[in-house]
């Protein structure tokens, strides 16, 4: 009985979602009332389902044999659903004052929880094909919100969009169809649902074709350009989805192609392993360098979340639990990390329209309390210790020493060279907006600049505080994951 509450909580904002762009509203503040109630109810039902002692998986349609679409609830699943349904409800009060002034914003924010039901879809799958559907599901209401403002700039983001999205596609449904034919089950088993079973050697290139396929959302190099790209999207839109929602389904789905279809011990030693785990050492310092040398700043975030996600891909294709431990972590505390830096560069735009490096100089005076919050984040991301970016980054490191492997050893390089890369393009936003370059105030003359409302700072406030409070005790997170890597 359970599963069927896990199919109303996918159903209520993907149908509250569909009813906004028909329902007629008094005013903006009908709207966000409305979007936020779906958005509460949805959330609550959620962790009321978290709680409950999960009931057999649901199969909503069957094709034939094993494909069929089939939700239910395991302990890598709530980890997602509870990530998720904290951050939407928290975002949108942040969106309500970004968009204030905006004219599209019935379907801005139709599409916004419209995303909602999707990501819980996935979070709620039993096996690969009901996973990819959700996966482009998900893709499919993100688009509208790429292209949200609908001039030429935004218009051709979300081609690239949808080109990479829908192109990889291909590689990864290639790979749920193979996997699944010869699959015992049919559905996810941690361990492998290919564990025992008597497979050729050519299903390591199929997991190859699932990896960047599915990565395509981790935006995995060569697959990375979408990212950067789709930072023109208003900054609710960067933050919440492509910072976090998308991104991580990208690496949700590769833990659960590695870990529950594959299995583990299929791929440990192999050229494939070799290949995935040096591609993503590759992405995380390239990506690095890039952010580097941007000096726009919402797309030095977007490269430094392509960094980041490689980050989680190497844990994860250490193919040990350490590793395993420590990419689920990372894909955690950077999802809280890199949504504060999104929300307040995205404030910090929205009130000084301006949007390069250089025109932070100055701000920290203006925008105070802004800038604080992302001087904590940004210090988190670096992994300094107290904050929660240092508990998944050295569980990362010690992973990887402990894995001893040359592909690992020349992982852990990356991040440590990554590390000090970040350290660089992280910091150097927070030295412009205190200490300003040459004493520069770009602001100076211009009155009080408003750091926005409680709908504002509110979110950046909630969300700094996860950092900490996951910095200083991330023991019970830690122990909830290590139940995932037990099969528990």
């Amino acid at each position: 009985m359970n599963s069927l509450y896990l199919l109303i909580a996918i159903f209520i904002p993907t149908v509250c979602g569909l009813l906004t762009l028909r329902l007629k509203f008094a005013d903006d503040h009908a709207l966000h009332v409305y979007i936020e109630g779906v958005a509460l109810v949805t959330s609550v039902l959620v962790w009321v389902l978290l709680f409950c002692v999960p009931g057999d998986p649901v199969i909503l349609y069957e094709f034939e044999d094993r494909f069929t679409l089939q939700i239910g609830l395991d302990h890598l699943g709530k980890l997602y659903a509870g990530l998720v349904s904290v951050m939407w409800p928290v975002v949108l009060l942040y969106a309500f004052s970004y968009m204030e002034h905006d004219r599209r914003q019935r379907s801005f924010f139709a599409f916004y929880i419209m995303t909602y039901g999707a990501a819980l879809g996935a979070c709620f799958s039993s096996n690969m094909l009901t996973l990819f559907f959700f996966f482009e599901m998900l893709s499919f209401s993100t688009i509208p919100l790429v292209a949200h403002h609908q001039d030429h700039e935004s218009m051709h983001a979300a081609r690239i969009y949808a080109a990479y999205l829908f192109g990889c596609a291909t590689l990864g449904l290639a790979a749920v169809i193979v996997v699944t034919l010869y699959g015992k089950t049919g559905h996810f088993i941690y361990g492998g649902d290919l564990a025992g079973v008597q497979v050729p050697q050519w299903i390591q290139v199929i997991y190859l074709f699932g990896f960047f396929g599915l990565g395509v959302k981790a935006a995995v190099f060569p697959f990375h350009k979408w990212l950067p790209e789709a930072s023109v999207a208003p900054a609710p839109v960067t933050a919440l989805l492509h910072a976090v929602a998308v991104v991580n389904t990208g690496v949700f789905a590769v833990i659960r192609l590695t870990y529950f279809v594959i299995g583990p011990d299929f791929l440990r030693g192999s050229w494939v392993q070799a290949v995935c785990i040096l591609t993503a050492s590759f992405t995380l310092v390239y990506a690095a360098i890039i952010a580097l040398r941007e000096r726009h700043i919402k797309r030095r975030l977007a490269y430094s979340t392509v960094s980041n996600l490689s980050y989680m891909l190497f844990g994860v294709m250490l193919l040990s639990p350490a590793g395993l431990v420590a990419g689920t972590a990372h894909l955690v505390f950077h999802s809280i990390t890199k949504m504060t830096l999104f929300l307040c560069i995205g404030s910090f735009m929205h009130h000084t329209h301006k949007e390069y490096l250089s025109d932070v100089n100055g701000a920290g005076k203006h925008m105070p309390w802004t800038f604080v919050f992302y001087t904590i984040s940004a210090l988190s991301l670096l992994g300094v210790p107290l904050l929660c970016g240092f508990v998944s980054k050295w569980r990362l490191l010690t992973a990887g020493a402990e894995e001893g492997s040359v592909p690992a050893l020349i992982g852990l390089a990356s991040l440590i060279l990554s590390a000090f890369l970040c350290a660089i393009y992280g910091l150097s936003v927070s030295a412009r907006a205190f200490f300003p370059v040459n004493e520069v105030d770009r602001f100076a003359g211009q009155g009080r600049i408003d750091e926005g409302g409680w709908r504002m700072l509110g979110p950046l406030c909630f969300f700094t505080a996860l950092e900490v409070w996951f910095g200083l005790f991330p023991g019970p997170l830690l122990q909830f994951i290590g139940t995932i890597v037990q099969g528990m």
